[in-house]
């Protein structure tokens, strides 16, 4: 099992590098487009081409998420720029990793439902405790504009890739550790706020809700960016006219 599992990974990774990357992009693009104020102000789809992503910085970042299946954890993220495939439309790629304990009340929805499997009564105490990690990797789509303030703001969405594994020393090598073992595909929503406080650093705060199959959860993240290269692309104004893409 655990081999089969290896090698739908490695599926999955080569999946990745194929060339629907581009096209994923240029989804994502079109989806943030079509609420825009850049879309407002003219630029067509002729505007936007993979061709005019560089990478410009690396972050790391941290915070905190919660759902109502696993105990409130913390994640941490290794986030990339790669620039702006358009006016206003930033490229981030991310991998992120978080741990945590199976909550009480899915536990005891787990032990009635391995109780129903074998005909006999199981103490959800006798299953705990129970981990559940995610590994993902995501590609995000932000809108960002500036403000008066000059603080960059973005909203955005995007797809992840997401390796959920359970573990436990009453559950592995059974079923409920299937259930809990997946490989799988989640929608994220983004909303963020980002400062530059020097020409090689920023610092960015964002709120966000990721929604799979088998688990959703909101999250709360910052962190620090260093910039290798500003670009020249510009981004979207409110109430203040475009700058160049910091």
């Amino acid at each position: 099992m655990k081999a089969m599992r290896r090698r739908a990974m490695r599926r999955s990774d080569s999946r990745l590098r194929s060339p629907l990357i581009p096209g994923l992009v240029l989804g994502l693009a079109t989806a943030l487009l079509a609420g825009s104020p850049a879309a407002a102000d003219g630029q067509t789809l002729a505007d936007y081409d993979y061709d005019q992503l560089t990478f410009r910085g690396v972050a790391l970042g941290g915070g905190y998420l919660w759902s109502d299946r696993i105990e409130d954890t913390e994640h941490y993220t290794v986030r990339l720029d790669l620039g702006y495939l358009g006016p206003g439309v930033r490229i981030a790629p991310a991998i992120s990793y978080w741990s945590s304990e199976v909550a009480g009340p899915e536990i005891e929805a787990l032990a009635a439902q391995l109780g129903q499997r074998t005909g006999t009564t199981i103490d959800p105490a006798r299953l705990g405790p129970i981990e559940w990690s995610d590994l993902s990797l995501s590609v995000d789509g932000q809108f960002v504009w500036s403000t008066p303030l000059g603080i960059l703001t973005y909203i955005g969405t995007g797809l992840g890739l997401h390796a959920l594994n359970g573990q436990g020393p009453a559950v592995d090598d059974t079923f409920v550790e299937d259930l809990l073992d997946d490989i799988t595909v989640g929608v994220n929503g983004i909303v963020g706020v980002e400062l530059e406080t020097s020409d090689r650093l920023r610092v960015f705060l964002e709120g966000r809700y990721t929604a799979m199959n088998s688990l959703r959860f909101g999250a709360i993240r910052g962190g620090v960016q260093l910039m290798f290269s500003r670009g020249n692309v510009q981004v979207g104004a409110v109430a203040a006219p475009p700058v160049e893409a910091p």
